[in-house]
């Protein structure tokens, strides 16, 4: 099933940032899940999932993703969403500091622009001039 898992990590001095990981659900072996599931409170639910790697370095392999995602949790939405998630975002000022969506779909405001060529850069820069929507 394809989902996109999303965090909000908030960064002392800098506040929230938001990752995405656009990918699909898996199953796994039974046993195999037994075996992982087994070394962390089985109270919460577990759903496996696999990213879409792709040629930025935080996707290069699961590994990496896992090595820059902030925390072993996220959130599961239903379809690859992520999109969405990097407008919404920008108009909350929130930063993305990591995601796999392709460049082609995604929207941000024309003001952007004028923050440089480098779109998850702009982010912080524009986030950082505009101020927070939010309190």
């Amino acid at each position: 099933m394809p989902v996109t898992m999303t965090r909000l990590n908030l960064v002392k001095g800098l506040g929230p940032v938001l990752q995405i990981a656009e990918g699909w659900t898996v199953e796994i072996a039974p046993e195999i899940h037994k075996l992982l599931d087994e070394c962390t409170d089985r109270t919460w639910p577990t759903t496996w999932f696999v990213p879409r790697l792709c040629d930025k370095p935080a996707f290069e392999d699961v590994y990496s993703v896992m090595n820059n995602w902030g925390a072993n949790h996220g959130a599961i939405s239903y379809g690859h969403i992520g999109q969405d998630l990097i407008t919404l975002a920008s108009m909350l000022r929130i930063p993305v500091c990591m995601h796999n969506v392709d460049e082609k779909k995604i929207f941000r405001p024309a003001a952007w622009n004028a923050f440089g060529m480098d779109k998850e850069g702009a982010d912080y820069r524009a986030c950082a001039t505009y101020g927070p929507i939010y309190k």
